[in-house]
């Protein structure tokens, strides 16, 4: 069978596992990759649209965090919610030897290996949310329940 040069591996991962997503792609700004961009671009509330942080705890290691553009990740929050006493944002020179992806295309999903997931509570307030699918320029939408389902993530007040 062909492999589907389209899909990123994080969508190969959500149809194996049978999980509905709809992709949405734009032409991303290599001058601005921030999720407020991509939320300008799309047209998708920048409540609705989740950057995926890569986050060192001084107990757990590694874990991603998941919020919406325009709000700040809470890292006192986020060290309480994961069982840290600290954490703090890996360089971005770390993050595709730890997670396979780079900036601006750092998904939750099907990543180089599975760390824990914390999703912003606020999710819940919405029937899709969008998320990073692996590349650059490619978003997923999808349900909060099924990002959970494939993630295993925990729900947590972490933005603000």
């Amino acid at each position: 069978m062909a492999k589907d040069r389209g899909k990123t591996n994080a969508a190969r991962l959500l149809d194996e596992r049978g999980i509905t997503y709809e992709l949405v792609r734009y032409e991303p700004d290599l001058d601005d990759l921030s999720a407020e961009r991509a939320s300008e671009d799309t047209g998708i509330p920048p409540e609705r649209m989740y950057k995926t942080l890569v986050v060192r705890g001084d107990r757990t290691g590694i874990i991603e965090a998941c919020i919406p553009a325009g709000r700040e990740l809470d890292l006192k929050a986020l060290a309480a919610a994961s069982g840290n006493k600290s954490v703090s944002l890996v360089p971005v020179k770390e993050l595709t030897p730890l997670t396979g992806y780079v900036r601006g295309g750092c998904s939750p999903i099907a990543g180089k290996k599975e760390y824990p997931v914390f999703i912003c509570q606020d999710a819940a307030k919405h029937e899709k949310i969008s998320i990073n699918a692996g590349a650059r320029g490619v978003l997923f939408l999808i349900s909060l329940e099924d990002l959970v389902t494939v993630t295993g993530a925990t729900l947590a007040d972490i933005a603000k």
